[in-house]
């Protein structure tokens, strides 16, 4: 991006808050459904910045600028935001982030903007909380990105879609009843969070890339529930099907007015990170909240049965691309062919979407080489990337984190290619991931723990050899809706919540790795599926979970060190193996069964 127009950018900001008498801005990455992909209209923070990760808060002072963004992205953060004149401020345990910078900056009496439209009501507490003591005023009413972004995007207005029958295991109306009967005894629930709305009308859309969901909001009583939606996007056949399920339609914006009917013999349910403060501004003083967890976060991240027979479904057909794709791509690559990171997305996409039930990617493919692959969350853009190429006589590894939503299932798997000659080094480096990814697999646990508490069972194979990688080991995953999804994370660093106890039937990633900056990263991700481990008789230390491996496709044994494993882990790699090939043989034909028999072969 032009780095003259961020220039350009921040200091028409500047302008605008001098113009308006106010100290500070923040610009988070953030829209009223507190969403992790945006819709264009929402990226102020890139547009104003140019860095381009996902995760990222901009402040904005008469002679400061700095954006705060985590581990996985302070190398290409550097990269982008060189020249720009904004600083690159580190997100690490007991650095400050952006609220005790401002606090610690700003002077009795100053002022801070953003936008409440993108900021929720927990965000907004710890403002609150940290500017109490200096007397500085937060402003949420006025969003001063209209009068600088002169040309932003239109909100988006794809049409919404019904998920097929065929792999919806409940009814709306079910759904409906299962969040009522999940209250707490609120008169009110109001939901913003997209893949919510989504999960519980049984409805998908277009609106955000990589999920299948629409703008909206909801809002529910005992007797009636809305959808707040642009009714441009809603079939006159939809319509029926929501009101058939007891879900009338308003218009998107009048969300506003609705909530401000309400009044103080209400209560009103909300997830305070998962609504906007913006949201609730028509609000009249002296309605009651419960502030908690909405219930369909976690009734839609415990998968039914059939959910779960679904899913294997569509990692098959995700299995059988995959064996399609490496077999040509090896080819190729073998044939002397100069192929790019950007030629394995297009390739990806293509042996993808000839499976059924194909819609899309699930999120932006990552597909890194050498010092690519060390940065955790990389995207190969035309403006920037690499071939895959080495001198004669040395190696280079090639990551690639890469999924697919089908209507039976989302996908997500990382893979790591060696190119050339791979080195001793690498594959130290690759079996000592592989030992953490089999770890946790092979795991059992308590029913319920905290999720985050089962994170140094992957990480302890690292931490053995003084290893580690600075993000969560997994995340939860949801049925053809986002490919992250709570409540659940596999994080030492997260909270513990009784919300993020492990339940049987979630379906969570297990991918650690390993990022030598400058050289190489490693990442081996599969999805698991929580499952009961079952006892010939009862015992007085109750129900234990442990993981079903559902992801199918091998494992590059080219990469390995077999001196590093030990024969219980050597075992776990060739039953793995066996069982990808069986559940992939009859899938495949020609090359590609060529490619997955030899590759499925026992070490």
């Amino acid at each position: 991006m032009n780095k003259q127009a961020i220039h350009d950018r921040i200091e028409s900001l500047r302008q605008t808050l001098a113009a308006q008498d106010l100290t500070a801005i923040i610009v988070p990455s953030a829209d009223p459904h507190l969403s992790e992909y945006l819709p264009e209209y929402w990226q102020a923070r890139l547009w104003l910045s140019g860095f381009t990760g996902s995760v990222g808060t901009l402040v904005v002072t008469a002679d400061f600028a700095g954006l705060w963004t985590d581990s996985r992205y302070w190398v290409h953060a550097a990269e982008q935001l060189d020249g720009t004149g904004i600083t690159l401020e580190k997100l690490a345990p007991g650095q400050p982030n952006h609220i005790d910078w401002l606090a610690a900056h700003l002077a009795e009496g100053d002022s801070v903007a953003v936008d409440g439209n993108v900021l929720s009501i927990a965000e907004q507490d710890r403002l609150l909380d940290a500017f109490e003591a200096n007397d500085i005023t937060l402003i949420t009413e006025r969003d001063l990105l209209t009068e600088v972004w002169t040309d932003r995007p239109a909100l988006p207005a794809a049409s919404l879609y019904v998920h097929d029958a065929q792999f919806l295991a409940q009814s709306a109306i079910d759904k409906l009843a299962a969040v009522r009967a999940g209250m707490a005894g609120a008169t009110h629930h109001l939901l913003s969070s997209l893949d919510d709305i989504a999960w519980l009308t049984n409805l998908r859309g277009a609106d955000v890339d990589y999920n299948p969901v629409f703008l909206a909001h909801m809002l529910i009583s005992e007797n009636d529930a809305t959808l707040f939606i642009d009714n441009n996007k809603v079939s006159s056949e939809i319509a029926q099907s929501l009101k058939d399920s007891g879900i009338a339609i308003a218009d998107y914006e009048a969300v506003q007015d609705a909530l401000g009917t309400l009044t103080a013999d209400d209560l009103l349910l909300l997830d305070p990170s998962k609504v906007a403060v913006g949201t609730l501004s028509k609000m009249a003083d002296g309605v009651g909240f419960i502030e908690q967890m909405a219930p369909s976060t976690l009734l839609k991240s415990v998968k039914s049965d059939a959910d779960i027979d679904h899913v294997r479904e569509a990692m098959r057909q995700d299995g059988a691309a995959l064996c399609e794709f490496f077999a040509t791509f090896e080819q190729r690559l073998a044939d002397g062919e100069r192929l790019s990171e950007l030629d394995v997305d297009s390739m990806l996409i293509e042996v993808r979407s000839q499976q059924p039930h194909y819609v899309s990617p699930s999120f932006p493919t990552i597909a890194g080489f050498n010092e690519n692959g060390a940065l955790p969350h990389y995207r190969a853009t035309p403006e920037k990337f690499s071939y895959l190429e080495v001198n004669e006589g040395e190696g280079g590894l090639l990551l690639i984190d890469s999924g697919a939503q089908y209507q039976n299932g989302t996908t997500d798997i990382t893979r790591v290619v060696g190119i050339g000659q791979v080195s001793t080094e690498h594959k130290r480096d690759f079996t000592t991931v592989l030992k953490a990814h089999i770890a946790l697999a092979k795991a059992h646990f308590p029913d319920g723990i905290a999720s985050p508490l089962i994170d140094a069972i992957c990480r302890a194979p690292l931490w053995q050899a003084q290893m580690d990688y600075g993000h969560g080991t997994g995340h939860g995953v949801g049925y053809f809706l986002n490919v992250h999804e709570g409540p659940q994370v596999i994080a030492y660093s997260a909270s513990t919540p009784k919300e993020r106890a492990m339940k049987e039937g979630m379906i969570s990633s297990n991918e650690p790795g390993l990022y030598r900056e400058g050289k190489w990263g490693i990442r081996i991700e599969n999805l698991m599926v929580n499952k009961r481990v079952s006892h010939p008789v009862e015992t007085e230390f109750g129900d234990f979970l442990n993981f079903e491996t559902v992801t199918y496709c091998p494992i590059d044994t080219r990469l390995i060190e077999p001196s590093l494993l030990s024969q219980i882990e050597v075992d776990w790699l060739n039953d793995y193996h066996r069982q990808v090939y069986a559940e992939l043989k009859d899938r495949v034909e020609g090359a590609a069964l060529e490619w997955l028999t030899e590759r499925t072969q026992s070490i």
